[in-house]
This record gives C-alpha cells, sequence and structure tokens, in this order.
C-alpha cells in the first residue's frame, strides 16, 4: 500500500525550492510571531521581546520591551502605523512602528483570566482589534472618531475614542490583583499607585531602562466578549473582505473553525466549519477559500460562499500545521517538522524544503524592500532561534481576487483557477497502490481493507465527506464518500457513483510489468484494476473535485465503493439496506465498469445479462479406487457428473431447463438495425452480438474430482462449476428453482446409488438501462459534446449484480458509462487503460452532472 502523505507530488527538486536570501539569529529564543512593514521586519520571542530587524540590511534595530511573557502573535495596522503585539502576561501592546515606542497597554476582559492572548486580528475599515483569548473567550477593542477635548493634548496624535474607557488616561487604569497590591500584613487595598507598580504590569524586567512604558492604559468591556466563543483555546484568526461584507474567522483547539459577521463590529455567528483532524492552529484566506492548519497535518480548504469542504490536503500525517502564509493563489504551509511547503491553486504540491532544524512556529509573507521591486519574500520562525528570508514568486495561475492575503500583497495577479486533478490522481494511481487486493484470497483480505483505507483517504483530499461501512467479518469494508453540492436551501438531485475497487488474481505470465504495480508506458497506465475499476473510480472523483473547486458542482455525489464485486459482492446488499438513510435518497446510479465495442469510438452500456452460479457435487459412499480393481463394479461419480451435465444442453446448445426461454424478450426492429451498424464498425456477424448480448447461454466451467488425478484413479466425489446468463424478461428465482428441480429429476432418472448436492453459490439479475429518460439523454448528450460524434449503444454480455440491485433498493435509473477500450485486456494480463479516455472520461462526468443540475432547475422552474 502507498505510504505518501498527499495525492499531490511532492518535489524536492532543488529548482522548486525557493532560494534563501538571508538568515536571522535570535539569542537563545523562540521565534513565535511574526510581522512587517516595508521597513522592517518584527519578531516576537519567547523571551518576551519584540525585535526590530532593518528590511534592507537584515541588522537589529531596536529591541521593545514591555512584556512580561512570550509575544504569541504580532499584528501590523498599516494605515495607522502600529504593531499590536498580545502575549502570555495577558496584555495586549500597541507600538508606534515610528517611534517604535509603546503608545497603549490593553487589558482584556477578566485581566490574567483570559489566559493566554493566542490571536489578533485588525480590522482598519472598524479600527477594531479583535483578540483570541486561552479562555475560549472572543473580544474586541475599537478605536473611535472623534477626539474628545480632554485628549487633545496626547503624545499620540492619533484624534481617537477608546470604546472600554470613556477618558483613558494614565489614572483610569484598572488596579492589577498582584503588581498593584500591597503585602498582606499592611493590609491595603489594592492599588494602581502602589510603589510597586513598576511600567507595563509590573516585572522585575521592566525595571531595566530601555522597557518602553506605554502612554495609556485601556481596557476591553464586559460587552466587547463572546464568551465562549468556541469549547477550546482560540488559536488563530483571520478578517475576512468580500462580496458577503466583513466576517471574521476563528480557529480553534476544539477542531472547528467559526465564521463572524462582524458588519456592525459586533460578531454574529454565521456558521461553523468541523475540520475533525485536531486543533486548528493556523487560519489564511483567499478569495472565497478557507484554509485551516490542524494539529495533525491536515490543512482543510472550505468554501465561503457555499459553506462546503473543497478539499484535504494531507500535508504529513501526524506533523502539526503551526504556521500558513499565502502568496497569491500559493499556500505555504510550515510544520512541525521544520518543513515548509509550497501548494497550488490545484492543490498541488510545488516546492517543499527542509526550513529550520526545529519547529517551524510563525510565518508571514512581504513585498521585498526593493521600492522599485516587485517580488516578494517568505519569512519563517522557529524554535532553533533563526529566521529565515526566503524569495518567492507570486504564481502565475491564480483564483479571484482577494484582499485577505495580508497588506503587502493584494496586488498581485489574477487569473482563473488551474487544474491539477486529474494529473495528480493519475499519478497516484500510476505510484499505485501496489497491494495484491484480491478479494477471492483469503491472504490478501487485509490488502483490501488497506485499499478502502486508502481510497477513502484519497476520496477525503478531494472534498469529500468519508466513511468505511462494515460489511461482515472476513469481507472488505465499503467505501463510502459524499460531495455535497454547492447550493445550500434548495433541492439538488442526488447521484450515486457505483464502482468497485478489488481485482482478480493477476499470474505474472503474461505481464510485461508488475501486476500490482501501476506503470505508465506510451499514453496508456498498466496494472491490475487499470480498467477494471480504479481508473474509472479516480476519473469521476476526479471529475467532482474539480467542479467543488470551481463552486459548479450543484448536485450531491455520492460513491459507494464496494470491495467484494469480484467474488460476488458479499455483504453488499444488508449494508446497504442498513446504511441506505446516509447513502440516499438517490434520483440516477452512475456506472463505468465496461469497456467500448471497439478502440476508437464512444458508447454507452444500457444492458447486463444477468448469471446465476451454480455448484454441482456427485459423491458416492466410498473412497477413491483403482480402476484396475473395481472399474465395472461400482457405479462411477464421474460418469454420473458427465450424463447429467450432458442433459442440460442438446446437439444444437439449446437449454433443456423447461421454460428458459419462455420470457425472453423477443428482438425488435430498432434492435436489429442497430446490431447492422455494429456489426459494420466491429466486422463481426450481428447474429454474434446478439448471441453475447441479449440470448441467454449455459457455461460449464470446470470439472474437479479428488484424489491423486491419475488414469487408475475412480475418484469418489467429482464436483462442477455452471453458470447461466440471463436476458430480460427471465425471472431470476423462476431460473433457480427450475435449475434445481431439472438437475434433480435427472439425476434421479439415472437410478444411481450415488448422492447429488446442489448449491447456487451467487445470483445477480439481468438490467436494462431506459433509452428514453432524461438521465440518460443527459449523459449520451454529454458523450456526444465531449468527444464529437454520437455515442454507441451497446450491451454488454457480462453481469455485475449491484446495478439491478440499487435500481430496486432506492426507485431509480442506473446509467452505465464505459471508459476503457475494447483492447484494454480486463481480468487479462497486462490489463490498460488510456490516459486519454480517462481525461475525456473525466470530463464527460462533469459535462453530465452540470446537466443534471440545470435539468433540476428547469423542472423546478
Amino acid at each position: 500500500m502507498p505510504t505518501a502523505a498527499s495525492l499531490s507530488p511532492d518535489l524536492h527538486a532543488i529548482e522548486h525550492v525557493p532560494p534563501l536570501v538571508h538568515s536571522l539569529h535570535e539569542s537563545k529564543s523562540s521565534v513565535l510571531s511574526l510581522a512587517a512593514n516595508q521597513e522592517y521586519i518584527f519578531s516576537g520571542n519567547q523571551n518576551k521581546d519584540i525585535s526590530v530587524w532593518d528590511k534592507k540590511t537584515f541588522q537589529l534595530k531596536h529591541t521593545l520591551r514591555g512584556h512580561t511573557g512570550s509575544v504569541l502573535d504580532l499584528e501590523y495596522a498599516k494605515e495607522k502605523k502600529w504593531l499590536f503585539s498580545s502575549s502570555g502576561d495577558s496584555t495586549i501592546r500597541v507600538w508606534s512602528t515610528e517611534t517604535l515606542q509603546q503608545l497603549y497597554l490593553i487589558d482584556p476582559h477578566l485581566g490574567e483570566g483570559a489566559g493566554d492572548l493566542f490571536s489578533l486580528s485588525w480590522s482598519p475599515e472598524l479600527q477594531t482589534l479583535f483578540v483570541g483569548c486561552q479562555n475560549t473567550s472572543l473580544q474586541w477593542f475599537t478605536f473611535q472618531d472623534p477626539m474628545p477635548s480632554s485628549l487633545s493634548s496626547s503624545s499620540s496624535g492619533d484624534g481617537l475614542v477608546y470604546s472600554g474607557s470613556s477618558t483613558p488616561t494614565t489614572a483610569s487604569r484598572k488596579a492589577h490583583k498582584f503588581f498593584d497590591s500591597y503585602p498582606q500584613y499592611e493590609r491595603k487595598p489594592a492599588d494602581i499607585f502602589a510603589n510597586n507598580r513598576l511600567p507595563g504590569r509590573g516585572s522585575p524586567d521592566s525595571e531595566r531602562s530601555d522597557v518602553s512604558a506605554p502612554q495609556e492604559y485601556l481596557s476591553i468591556p464586559p460587552s466587547n466578549v463572546v464568551d465562549p466563543a468556541h469549547y477550546g483555546y482560540i488559536y488563530c484568526m483571520v478578517v475576512l473582505r468580500g462580496d458577503r461584507g466583513l466576517q471574521l474567522a476563528t480557529g480553534s483547539g476544539d477542531e472547528t473553525v467559526k465564521l463572524w459577521n462582524i458588519e456592525v463590529g459586533i460578531p454574529e455567528l454565521v456558521h461553523e466549519f468541523f475540520c475533525s483532524h485536531g486543533a486548528v492552529l493556523a487560519l489564511v484566506a483567499f478569495g472565497d477559500t478557507i484554509y485551516a492548519g490542524c494539529q495533525d497535518g491536515y490543512v482543510r480548504v472550505f468554501d465561503l460562499e457555499t459553506k462546503t469542504l473543497v478539499r484535504t490536503i494531507i500535508v504529513q500525517e501526524g506533523i502539526d500545521i503551526i504556521a500558513m502564509s499565502m502568496l497569491g493563489s500559493d499556500l505555504y504551509t510550515c510544520s512541525a517538522n521544520g518543513w515548509i511547503k509550497r501548494w497550488s491553486a490545484s492543490f498541488d504540491c510545488t516546492a517543499s524544503w527542509k526550513g529550520h532544524n526545529g519547529i517551524v512556529l510563525s510565518s508571514i509573507v512581504t513585498k521585498r524592500s526593493d521600492s522599485d521591486s516587485s517580488g516578494f519574500c517568505l519569512i519563517t520562525g522557529g524554535n532553533d532561534d533563526h529566521i529565515k528570508v526566503w524569495e518567492v514568486q507570486s504564481p502565475r495561475v491564480m483564483v479571484p481576487p482577494s484582499e485577505v492575503c495580508g497588506p503587502d500583497v493584494e496586488d498581485s495577479s489574477k487569473s482563473c483557477l488551474g487544474s491539477g486533478t486529474f494529473f495528480g490522481l493519475s499519478g497516484c494511481l500510476i505510484r499505485g497502490n501496489c497491494a495484491q487486493h484480491v478479494s477471492s484470497e483469503p491472504s490478501h483480505r487485509e490488502d483490501c481493507r488497506q485499499t478502502a483505507i486508502w481510497l477513502r483517504k484519497c476520496l477525503g483530499q478531494l472534498g469529500a465527506h468519508t466513511s468505511l461501512l462494515p460489511t461482515g467479518e472476513g469481507n472488505s469494508p465499503i467505501v463510502l464518500a459524499t460531495f455535497e453540492g454547492s447550493i445550500k436551501g434548495k433541492s439538488k438531485p442526488k447521484i450515486l457513483f457505483y464502482g468497485h475497487y478489488d481485482v482478480i488474481p493477476a499470474p505474472s505470465d503474461g505481464w510485461e510489468s508488475d501486476p500490482f504495480h501501476m506503470s505508465g508506458r506510451n499514453g496508456y497506465l498498466y496494472g491490475r484494476g487499470a480498467t477494471d475499476n480504479k481508473g474509472p473510480i479516480l476519473a469521476a472523483a476526479s471529475a467532482a473535485a474539480e467542479l467543488l473547486a470551481r463552486r459548479a458542482l450543484e448536485v450531491d455525489l455520492v460513491f459507494l465503493i464496494e470491495g467484494e464485486e469480484e467474488c460476488g459482492s458479499k455483504g453488499f446488499a444488508e449494508t446497504v439496506r442498513k446504511h441506505k438513510d446516509a447513502i440516499g435518497p438517490i434520483d440516477a446510479i452512475l456506472v463505468s465498469n465496461s469497456t467500448w465495442i471497439a478502440d476508437d469510438r464512444p458508447c454507452i452500456t444500457y444492458g447486463l445479462r444477468g448469471v446465476v452460479h451454480c455448484a454441482v457435487e456427485i459423491s458416492s459412499d466410498r473412497p477413491d479406487l483403482h480402476s484396475g480393481i473395481e472399474g465395472g463394479a461400482v457405479a462411477e461419480p464421474m460418469v454420473d457428473m458427465v450424463r447429467l451435465l450432458a442433459s442440460l444442453i442438446d446437439s444444437n446448445r439449446i437449454v433443456q431447463i423447461p421454460g428458459f426461454y419462455d420470457r425472453v424478450r423477443p428482438q425488435t426492429e430498432e434492435e436489429k438495425q442497430l446490431y447492422k451498424l455494429l456489426s459494420k464498425i466491429t466486422n463481426r456477424p450481428a447474429s454474434l452480438l446478439s448471441s453475447r448480448w441479449r440470448e441467454p447461454s449455459f457455461t460449464i466451467h470446470n470439472v474437479e474430482i479428488s484424489g491423486p488425478k491419475n488414469a487408475t484413479v475412480i475418484p469418489g466425489t467429482v464436483a462442477a462449476q455452471l453458470s447461466l446468463r440471463l436476458v430480460p424478461d427471465q425471472d431470476l428465482d423462476t431460473i433457480v428453482r427450475s435449475l434445481r428441480d431439472y438437475l434433480q429429476r435427472s439425476f434421479e432418472g439415472l437410478q444411481s446409488p450415488n448422492k447429488l448436492v446442489i448449491n447456487v453459490e451467487h445470483t445477480a439479475d439481468w438490467w436494462l438501462g431506459d433509452l428514453d429518460d432524461q438521465w440518460f439523454k443527459s449523459l449520451e448528450s454529454a458523450v456526444q459534446e465531449e468527444w464529437g460524434e454520437e455515442p454507441l449503444r451497446i450491451r454488454e454480455g457480462g453481469s455485475i449484480p449491484s446495478i439491478p440491485y440499487l435500481e430496486k433498493e432506492f426507485g431509480c435509473h442506473a446509467l452505465h458509462l464505459p471508459m476503457g477500450q475494447s483492447s484494454d485486456q480486463a481480468h487479462l494480463p497486462n490489463e490498460r487503460i488510456s490516459l486519454a479516455n480517462l481525461r475525456k472520461g473525466k470530463a464527460v462526468i462533469e459535462r453530465f452532472l452540470l446537466k443534471a443540475a440545470n435539468q433540476n432547475s428547469e423542472i423546478a422552474t
């Protein structure tokens, strides 16, 4: 089984890695937070200070001191030339980026009761600073015009009134329960004028001459608090701007991202996204997309417009994502193992490199210092005491405009979303899941289970909600995955895509490459399961993912992928029935599990034969005997078996079971014309096609004997495998009863002392599609539009048991879109599928899903 963390290629080649511009070294202190303006890089450190680095010379310009705890977050307010800092000391400091002096100290509501202040976000439109707290509260402080006369002489010169404190003078600061208190024996109440009060909440460190004391002390009032805003620490937040107005997204240790409307300045909860992959430690947004970096190495990608999951990126499983940054549509993820990765708009990993010798704790993207340069830098900070400056480029392929990428990158070029999902999936298929997921062999049962896990992860990364459905002890699980359409509050069609991930055995004889490790040669993917059925499944999933990424998926698409199809779909019906509510209701069923009639003409399959598999055993009450001793003296089971099987069919190959042909649907004139057309295309007689597709048949598969199988032994037991293929309108149950009765009567007619055992091991009904159904017409037109020619209507002689079952269970029609060519060698050596057919098949499914949504809209109106 593959162990790669992500579907996307992980590119370690040096040409893909951004060059390191410069490295800055902190003095034995982890870099917890970063910010930048045109002149400076600001780094918030574990040692309680904020280092100010000159952006041109990369030299340390100044150190901002005042906090008494680690500096957990920095936020730059460009229009005010302010730097906000939050700390483990439960304070927010406001610094002038011109004078590098401390302007204000802001106490959160409850003071130290708020705990560590993990995250900050500034809204210039509202003149409001939002604060995410350890005590799970969301708090905010608003700076408003006009300025009262009592503050006209303020040295800050901002001309502002401050919410939470009508006259923000030094005297208005709240007394601190520890730093502003007298010794207990003096029995005096806490006093802000106490002699032991030190600048900035007091600390021995604050006695240093270079500590900057705040000019004003402010506090957040109880009215500016949502408590609790989450059920965990609020680690990250980002202000969003767009057609929906001003919004705030917050990420928490409770594994959720919450979306708040802040248009009027007071957060109102709009939506809650469930990440289910550990604490949300980092948030970034671009356009209508928000990225949530989670504790276990996953990035959940959500669409803000439709409130749906677009994609899951697995950066590296089990490795926390601590920081993320955006440059246009490029996402940079920073992980706890020191690695940095870049992801494109189509979720491909385009660069991956070791950035720090330790945990990457912070990152930002900022413009280079050159006034005439349009270049950018990614700046990262780690617990290795280093700040790294990387030269990065604005991506050429980008999603629609955004104003939420940070103050320095909002002027990046824009264009449409790139398309790389299909190629990522093709690569996934090629690299293999190389496990032998052969459902018929108990020794490969675990391989099948691991394949189901792999497929679930694959579909989950593409944006589906996934789960595994158990099918009983010893059976392989079903993968259930739902891609939710983007229409909210309206009825949507719900389409079920059925497939199977298990395969038949593949002896190495005749294969040019390892059958269980996909290889690409001359435009084809080779390997067991390439065309039956992994290739079509991944093409369909790619279609759903790309529509989802474009916000164009307006149907719900449910994938139901089983792991026992090649050995009779054991446990499938019972499991589907048990989980029917979670799967349905379903409006149409789409299948892609067969091949064309030729190599160069697209087809749609509209019929399948049914099947009855039966095991017949005849045994004596004696062990194996020697023919030279007992020959002629005993009733031999082999002779009985030969006579019994011969009674099932005559010399004209007519099945002798009574009533076998009574209900066979007669051939119509339209069918005759179709067979003539197909006969010209395939150079095969029309009668041959008719016999293969629409006539019932009888087959003897094998005869097995007990004993050493040499020419002198009379076997005591003989077993045979036989099957019947059924067509419309033969009744499956009636045919099974007739077969049993006929075998029993024929054996009794032999007057043999031997014993007969009949076991019907597996059955599947026939299936015939509705050519006049609107779903079929939509699929047919999608094929014609993509291929530029009308598809051939064909039938199959084989059987897919689940199609007629699913039709009956969900009360809707099924459609069958083959993607393989006739030369694809399904079930044979060198099984393959064409990359061109996969690409076209994906496009056909996209077109079909769009038509299904439009069809539903027309019905609704």
